[in-house]
């Protein structure tokens, strides 16, 4: 049984953790390496994943909110870190951001005014170069007379594939050096990292990458692969030939086999649509998936395993690339949809 009785885990490697952000600080040349930590951490577990990097020699920080801010104070006091909030600062936020040991990343007119407004301070700001997402306009830096930014940040919209608007949003940044005060200059991400160094300029912010994605095939030697899903067998049963597992029968015993039923399901984040795609391991035994994942409950083909029992444990190796060609869905998606019921449990 696992700790605080739950029937399934998240293990999390720790070193690959620390492997991959190494890895991508050396492609960065020169260039100090952040961690994008939103979304809790990609959902691993934000806390966990600042712990572990800061240790490394992680220094800079970024979450989406002010909420998510407030759940890594302590840490970022602890460490000294740097801590960035990319969505910027409401009105409703300004309490928030005298508060708490953070830096609103300004993406509007508005924000800069408010900020100003309110006696500024230290702030960085995102600069539109063509994804027409969050940020200034490049003429807007006008603006920025007089505010105290930390880093001047811009967002690739294409950077895992070869597209000519790579190249046009790396000379919109570098054409806005020394416009502004800003300190610093970021643009890349996992994938722009790999577009070599003249994308890493003086600060570089990864976040698929650290959590075992592969964003772009220069990367896949890289990077290794961080999570595994570990889940308890409920039952041991024999299927007799021509019998069904499953909703809608879609998988019929050719003959008598034997069969376990794991606690995991498309409510925990392990996509329906995954199926076969997906193996199950159990000392050095493969136990394919027969029929449909449920929500809940998923049956295994245990003829490799003639031991495993009620209670034992099976364990799947998040193949993030592959499993996100198979399932049809963004390596971000399937790792951000990961349940709240998996325990997290970090293995340095």
């Amino acid at each position: 049984m696992f700790a605080n009785d739950a029937p399934s885990r998240l293990t999390l490697d720790g070193a690959a953790l620390v492997h991959n952000w190494q890895a991508l600080r050396r492609l960065g040349g020169g260039a100090a390496c952040g961690a994008a930590v939103k979304a809790n951490g990609y959902g691993f577990g934000a806390a966990g994943v600042v712990e572990r990097l800061a240790r490394a020699g992680c220094r800079d920080f970024y979450v989406a909110t002010w909420g998510e801010a407030a759940a890594l104070a302590d840490l970022v006091a602890k460490h000294d870190l740097s801590l960035s909030v990319l969505h910027g600062v409401r009105e409703r936020d300004m309490a928030a951001a005298r508060d708490l040991p953070a830096r609103p990343v300004l993406n509007t007119v508005e924000q800069v005014a408010r900020w100003r407004a309110a006696g500024g301070g230290a702030c960085d700001v995102m600069i539109d170069t063509g994804m027409n997402r969050l940020g200034l306009a490049a003429q807007d830096t006008a603006l920025l007379d007089g505010v105290g930014v930390e880093t001047l940040m811009s967002h690739l919209a294409c950077a895992e594939e070869a597209s000519a608007m790579n190249g046009c949003q790396r000379a919109g940044l570098a054409a806005l050096a020394g416009r502004t005060d800003a300190r610093r200059l970021s643009l890349a991400n996992s994938a722009g990292i790999a577009l070599g160094p003249d994308y890493a300029f003086d600060l570089t912010r990864p976040g698929i990458a650290l959590y075992g994605g592969v964003p772009c095939d220069a990367l896949a030697i890289q990077i290794r692969p961080v999570a595994a899903i570990e889940a308890e067998v409920l039952q041991r049963r024999l299927v007799p030939a021509g019998a069904t597992v499953g909703y809608n029968a879609t998988w019929t015993a050719s003959k008598d086999t034997p069969v376990i039923v794991i606690n995991l399901g498309y409510a925990d984040g392990f996509p329906r649509a995954l199926g076969p795609a997906a193996v199950a391991m159990w000392e050095g035994a493969a136990l394919p998936i027969l029929g449909r994942v449920s929500m809940d409950l998923i049956a295994l083909d245990a003829r490799a395993a003639s031991g495993i029992a009620e209670g034992d444990t099976v364990r799947f190796v998040i193949d993030l690339p592959a499993w996100a060609k198979a399932a049809g869905r963004s390596q971000y998606e399937l790792l951000t949809g990961l349940g709240q019921r998996f325990e997290r449990v970090w293995r340095d």
